[in-house]
């Protein structure tokens, strides 16, 4: 969440920030690293939900913790705090005497450059990015919905929940259609690597990634994303995250009744992802859409469950809720440093560790890397510097 700082109408000095929205941004950076590295893993065949079943007990079991607690839990997370951080720009330059064209004016700016940084992103390291997704989903918002009453916020929320879960199933349907004329279609793969990741020709794996870019920020419009950054914004309304005291029983609730969604909508997908039983891709495609449709509920839990820490935490501030908040105020180069380090490192273009490590060998090799960007986090902290790409940010979006 970006805040404003009242002498200049840019971001807020770090005194003035609140605790929960940086404590769950760092939180989940370490998510989104634990999520994004399924797609480096090449060869390993048919990946259900992304995950390739053919290793250890061991393997499996990450495979099923990644598939129930991270894969399409961490972005609903982002876009929830995405969508208060808009209203949190949008108040602080209400509150400092600009107009509402003016905010407005403002935030389409900052989500022109989200999405220009997601572009070059997303082709030159990493299709599956997620700053054009919300670039493009903050330039919707912005324009057509922000600005209506938090009830219209909740009804057009359901209303793309309900068209992503109408896709996905159509998807499903398409698939079971596919099985009933062509009986080798059970060997399709309904999941793995980008083919940006699996190619070992580092001139083609741009031009593949030049495709599979705006594929991926079209499929995350059609997501949670949508509903998630509306429900941010109301939210962001009623001060949910900055006077937690005031909103406990609300976050309680939220975190029971998002958990559970979260936990026994995933549980399927999470089964097929660990080998416990083999599906058709139809039927992989109907867990997948269930997943994907509750996935929202968790992202929802996990950012009140911060709002409630950072309201414990407050007056406490130990290491690791300080090292938490560095990355977290650093959220946008500590993603792009994940990037800089996965793609070079696991794609078969370069060392192609990607297609030699297994599921637990990737995820320590994510928890790795993250707490590599944790380390650089904190330097910059100790020595009160911003990250280079929030600097670069900032100086296009504040000028």
């Amino acid at each position: 969440m970006t805040l404003l700082d009242a002498s200049n109408q840019g971001p807020v000095r770090s005194g003035a920030r609140v605790l929960a929205p940086d404590l769950a941004r760092g939180f989940m950076l370490l998510l989104i690293a634990l999520a994004n590295t399924s797609a480096y893993m090449f060869g390993h065949g048919h990946a259900p939900m992304g995950h390739p079943v053919d290793g250890t007990a061991v393997d499996r079991a990450v495979n099923f913790a990644l598939t129930i607690a991270v894969d399409g839990r961490s972005y609903p997370l982002f876009a929830f705090l995405f969508g208060y951080g808009m209203v949190q720009i949008l108040r602080r330059q209400e509150d400092h005497g600009a107009d509402r064209a003016r905010a407005k004016l403002l935030l389409r700016r900052r989500h022109v450059w989200l999405l220009l940084f997601g572009a070059v992103h997303g082709v030159l390291l990493f299709s599956g990015d997620i700053l054009g997704t919300y670039g493009a989903a903050g330039l919707i918002i912005g324009a057509l919905f922000l600005f209506r009453d938090d009830r219209s916020l909740y009804i057009w929320s359901a209303v793309f929940l309900a068209v992503s879960a109408l896709l996905l199933s159509l998807v499903a349907v398409l698939f079971g259609l596919v099985e009933t004329v062509d009986a080798t279609s059970g060997e399709l793969d309904a999941g793995g690597a980008l083919a940006s990741a699996a190619t070992p020709d580092p001139l083609a794996a741009p031009l593949l990634r030049l495709a599979e870019w705006p594929a991926g920020v079209l499929e995350g419009m059609l997501s949670s994303v949508l509903p998630a950054i509306l429900l941010g914004a109301v939210a962001a309304r009623h001060r949910l995250l900055e006077d937690p005291a005031r909103h406990l029983p609300t976050l309680r609730k939220i975190v029971g009744v998002g958990l559970a969604v979260s936990l026994l909508g995933g549980l399927p997908a999470a089964l097929a992802a660990a080998g416990a039983a083999e599906v058709s891709p139809s039927v992989e495609m109907w867990m997948l859409a269930l997943h994907r449709v509750t996935g929202i509920g968790g992202g929802l839990a996990f950012a009140a469950l911060f709002g409630i820490l950072g309201y414990r935490l407050k007056n406490r501030r130990g290491l690791v809720t300080a090292a938490l908040a560095a990355v977290g105020k650093r959220s946008l180069t500590c993603y792009l440093a994940q990037s800089l380090v996965f793609a070079p490192v696991l794609s078969a273009w370069g060392f192609g560790l990607g297609g030699r490590l297994d599921s637990a060998g990737i995820a320590v090799f994510a928890i790795g890397t993250w707490l590599l960007t944790v380390g650089i986090a904190v330097s910059l902290e100790r020595s009160r510097r911003k990250g280079p790409a929030e600097t670069l940010l900032r100086r296009r979006v504040y000028r």
